[in-house]
């Protein structure tokens, strides 16, 4: 991984601030990131792949993608009363002095004991433990089940008393539009002007969603510049509340909405006398709900090892956080939307030789060999990427 010289004089990945670096700890190891970085950008482009074990057979886990939705890197954040087990690196804010380790390996995170649970997964199947560990029987509450119990868990709790506080309100409007991308802040737009009360939650630190990653243009400006614009427009609106940071967790009935606003998670500690976070209980006549797509990973052998990453979180870390995901890529594919990915990486200097698509009629990209109609990862596939030492990305964005 990587965050080139280009990049700085580039419109793709301003949204990170390259005059503004930022000191953190992982694993007790201490990097330097920018602000506007996530702690997964940042940690990629050190170079840091490896971030955590799976729960059973403790197996590498790196960054799957660029959102909440990650499920690999789990990591444990600050310490004393404020240590938080199990967030996911790809939502965490970066700020100065943050924090972080790894979970679920012992003595440590390159050199895991448990790991040679993975060595004997076949053996090691659901349930194994109560089929196994029962005689002689006076074992199971003294050896067996200790035993079982340390291993299992991936974060720690801490023991001290959480010396923050948090609040509680109650919000009204007539329209909750959830999520803020392009979709959200246009109908934002839409119903402010028009004089409705509207509130826009977005669960990410700044408005744009995917826009924030594309380099396409909207209206004949860049996506960022658009948001700009209509965030602009929004705060002008004294009928329209905006609320980063902000997840909606809940639908209820009689139009009451949950939701979560994190107030001071991207800073060391709250303001004196103000919340870490607030809960909200939100009465809403209508709700839009504008939260976008996910995509689906491709499954094949070891899709699940550090290296492989979602096309979408490939084009985001390398637009928005100005951090390549390698020198060099294969994309295994079966959609058009890889051949974007291609285009935009190599656009910042990454190698991309070649491109698995699983399609028989799949185009052609100037600079890159397509191994058409591919239905899985062939040996010709894997030999490449061996020779380049890339990294696997999968294109399959769900319906």
């Amino acid at each position: 991984m990587s965050r080139t010289s280009v990049l700085k004089k580039s419109t793709i990945g301003r949204l990170i601030d390259h005059e503004a670096p930022l000191s953190f700890q992982f694993d007790g190891k201490t990097y330097e990131g920018h602000q506007g970085d996530t702690l997964a950008s940042a940690l990629l482009a050190n170079g840091v792949q490896l971030m955590g074990r799976s729960f059973k057979y403790h197996r590498p886990r790196g960054v799957l993608t660029a959102g909440s939705e990650e499920p690999n890197a789990l990591v444990e954040l600050r310490s004393g009363g404020r240590q938080e087990p199990n967030t996911r690196a790809t939502v965490v804010e970066l700020f100065a002095g943050l924090e972080a380790r790894s979970q679920n390996r012992w003595p440590s995170l390159d050199h895991d004991m448990m790991a040679i649970n993975d060595r004997f997964s076949n053996f090691l199947t659901a349930g194994f433990y109560y089929k196994t560990f029962m005689w002689p029987k006076a074992f199971w509450e003294k050896l067996y089940e200790p035993i079982i119990r340390k291993a299992a868990g991936l974060g720690s709790l801490t023991g001290e008393a959480d010396p923050d506080a948090y609040d509680k309100g109650y919000l009204h409007c007539d329209l909750l539009i959830i999520g803020a991308g392009p979709t959200g802040l246009a109908a934002a737009l839409t119903a402010g002007r028009a004089g409705a009360q509207v509130i826009l939650a977005d669960e990410d630190y700044r408005l744009g969603g995917r826009l924030l990653s594309e380099t396409k243009a909207l209206s004949e400006m860049s996506g960022t510049d658009w948001v700009a614009q209509t965030q602009a427009e929004l705060a002008a609106l004294p009928n329209v509340r905006v609320m980063p940071r902000t997840t909606v967790f809940g639908a209820y009935d009689h139009g009451i909405y949950g939701a979560v606003e994190r107030n001071a998670d991207h800073v060391p500690t709250p303001t004196a006398g103000k919340p870490r976070q607030t809960l909200w209980r939100i009465y809403s006549k209508r709700a839009l709900i504008a939260t976008g797509a996910i995509e689906r990973p491709i499954a094949f052998e070891n899709n699940d090892r550090p290296g492989v990453m979602l096309a979408g979180a490939a084009r985001a870390y390398t637009n928005r956080w100005a951090a390549t995901p390698g020198q060099s890529v294969v994309i295994f594919a079966n959609g058009d939307d890889a051949y974007h990915t291609a285009r935009d990486l190599m656009a910042k200097g990454v190698e991309v030789p070649a491109i698995v698509d699983v399609r028989d009629g799949a185009p052609t990209l100037p600079g890159t060999e397509v191994l058409a109609g591919q239905k899985s990862l062939t040996r010709r596939g894997v030999l490449a990427c061996r020779q380049s030492l890339c990294v696997w990305l999968m294109a399959k964005p769900a319906p």
